[in-house]
C-alpha cells in the first residue's frame, strides 16, 4: 500500500518526550515566560488605530501585482532609507511572511536535493523549511572568542558540499545575538563568489543592535553577488499579526533582470499578501523608528539586569536581537523542566537549537522589566537549590 503522507514530512511526527511533558508543565498552572517572542504580548504596541484610520479605505481593494503594490514597496523602500541602504521599488517583493519569503527563494534557485548553508547554533524552523522543498541544510559554526562574543567561524564553510545554493547569514542571530562584522561580510562575499552561492540575509531583528561599533548599512552595499535581505512588520513593529514580510534584493546589473522575474513568476502562482496587510504596512512603516526606540527601552534595560547578575562567562556578549544566551553547568534539558515544574518560570533550552555544548540555556529580553527581574532571580535560586 502506497504511503499516504509525503515523503518530504519526517516519519515521525508525534512531540519528544522533553516537549510532550513540557507541554504538561505547561497547562499545570501559570507560569512566568522567559521565551516571550511578540512585544504586543508584553505591552509594546504599535499604534495601530491610527494605521487603520489612514489605510481602512484601501482595504477591499484588490489590485493583483506579484511583487506587491507599488505604495506598499515604496514604504519598504522609506524604511530602508531611513537606515543607510538604497533601494527602489523594483528590488523588493512582498510576502505574507519570512517563511514564505524563504519558501520563494528555495523555489526560485533549488533544485530538489540541493544544500542550504546555514548558522549553527541556528533556529530549527530552518530545516524544516528547507526539508519541506527537498532540501537539506549543512551547518557552519558560531564559537566564542577570546572577546568573550560569538563570531563566525569561516573556515567552517570551507567543508560546504559542492551542491550547496545558498549560504544563510543571520545577523542579528538568534540566538546568540552575534550581529556580522564588516570582516566576516567581506569574507562571506568572497566564499559566496567563489563558489557561486546566492546570500541570504536574515534581518528580522536588523532594528534592534546594542554594539554601536556595529553598523548595518554596510550590508546594504552593492557585490559581485545576488543578496537578498529578509524582513517584515513582525519585528520592525512588532505585528506579527499582519502577516507582510518582504525581501530586498540586489545583484550584478547582467542578472538583476533574470533575478526579478523568477522571483515574480513564483510569487505570482500564490498571490498571498492581503490587501489589508499591504494598507497597513505604510502608515506602520512611516512610524517604525519611534517603535523602534520604544522597544530597545525594554531590550537595553533587560540587559542591564542580565550584566550585573552574571558574570561574561555565564552571560556572553549580545549584540543585537531579542535574546541572551546564558551558559551554565547543568543539564539544559533537565533544568528547563525543573526550572518550570518547581519555579514556574519558562526558558528555551539549549538543545534545542543545537548548542555544542550542554548547558545553554536562552532567554527572551522582551518581557516586563519587574517579571524580568523575577524570573532571572528564579533562575538564580533554582542554580543553588536544583541537585543534579
Amino acid at each position: 500500500m502506497k504511503n499516504l503522507l509525503s515523503e518530504r514530512l519526517p516519519k515521525d511526527l508525534s512531540p519528544s518526550p522533553f516537549f510532550k511533558k513540557l507541554e504538561e508543565l505547561k497547562r499545570a498552572d501559570s507560569f512566568l515566560d522567559l521565551t516571550v517572542s511578540s512585544p504586543i504580548k508584553v505591552g509594546i504596541c504599535p499604534d495601530l488605530k491610527t494605521a487603520v484610520i489612514c489605510s481602512e479605505k484601501e482595504w477591499d481593494t484588490w489590485n493583483p501585482e506579484a511583487a506587491g503594490w507599488d505604495s506598499a514597496r515604496e514604504a519598504v523602500v522609506n524604511y530602508y532609507q531611513n537606515r543607510g541602504g538604497v533601494f527602489s521599488a523594483n528590488q523588493i517583493l512582498l510576502t505574507s511572511s519570512t517563511s514564505e519569503a524563504y519558501s520563494i527563494l528555495f523555489k526560485t534557485f533549488c533544485n530538489p536535493g540541493d544544500v542550504i548553508l546555514t548558522p549553527v547554533p541556528g533556529y530549527p524552523l530552518l530545516d524544516t523549511l528547507a526539508m519541506l522543498e527537498h532540501l537539506s541544510c549543512y551547518p557552519y559554526f558560531l564559537k566564542q572568542s577570546k572577546e568573550n562574543n560569538f563570531v563566525i567561524d569561516t573556515d567552517s564553510l570551507l567543508s560546504a558540499p559542492e551542491n550547496s545554493k545558498i549560504l544563510l547569514l543571520i545577523s542579528p542571530h538568534n540566538p546568540t545575538g552575534h550581529c556580522v562584522s564588516e570582516k566576516e561580510w567581506q569574507e562571506i562575499i568572497a566564499f559566496c563568489k567563489e563558489r557561486n552561492l546566492i546570500l541570504v540575509v536574515d534581518e528580522v531583528f536588523g532594528d534592534y543592535i546594542f554594539n554601536s561599533n556595529i553598523k548595518r548599512s554596510f550590508l546594504f552595499e552593492n557585490s559581485d553577488v545576488p543578496v537578498f535581505w529578509l524582513n517584515g512588520l513582525s519585528k520592525t513593529v512588532g505585528s506579527p499579526e499582519i502577516k507582510l514580510g518582504w525581501i530586498a534584493y540586489k545583484a550584478p546589473c547582467k542578472k538583476i533582470i533574470e533575478i526579478q522575474e523568477a522571483l515574480e513568476y513564483v510569487a505570482d502562482a500564490y498571490l498571498s499578501v492581503s490587501s489589508m496587510a499591504q494598507a497597513l504596512s505604510i502608515p506602520l512603516l512611516q512610524d517604525s523608528l519611534d517603535y523602534e526606540g520604544r522597544v530597545m527601552l525594554r531590550l537595553n534595560e533587560n540587559l542591564d539586569v542580565l550584566s550585573k547578575e552574571f558574570p561574561p562567562e555565564i552571560f556572553p556578549q549580545v549584540s543585537g536581537g531579542w535574546y541572551a544566551a546564558l551558559h551554565f553547568d547543568i543539564d539544559d534539558e533537565q533544568f528547563t523542566l525543573d526550572l518550570l515544574e518547581q519555579e514556574r518560570v519558562l526558558v528555551q533550552p539549549g538543545f534545542f537549537f543545537d548548542f555544542e555544548e550542554d548547558g545553554w540555556v536562552v532567554v527572551s529580553l522582551l518581557q516586563a522589566p519587574e517579571l524580568f527581574k523575577e524570573g532571572i532571580k528564579k533562575i538564580k535560586r533554582a542554580l543553588g537549590t536544583f541537585n543534579y
